[in-house]
């Protein structure tokens, strides 16, 4: 599938997981720079399979984006 992605940035919130997780694998196979976040300790695992799997790199943050503090 092309979508187009390539060199576009995808930032993913919730996607240390489910339909998240599946976003940002499909992203990273479309060539597209990632960053992701989520409020899980699980974000730095995710962001390192998707890099095993695609070539990809991702920029993780653990962060809550309904918290003013983490997202200043």
């Amino acid at each position: 599938m092309d979508l187009q992605l390539r060199g576009k940035v995808a930032l993913v919130t919730a996607a240390s997981k489910g339909l998240g997780k599946a976003t940002v694998r499909q992203f990273a196979r479309e060539n597209a720079k990632i960053a992701i976040c989520a409020r899980s300790e699980l974000i730095a695992k995710t962001a390192a399979e998707i890099e095993s799997a695609t070539g990809t790199e991702v920029l993780s943050l653990r962060a809550d984006v309904t918290s003013q503090e983490d997202i200043k």
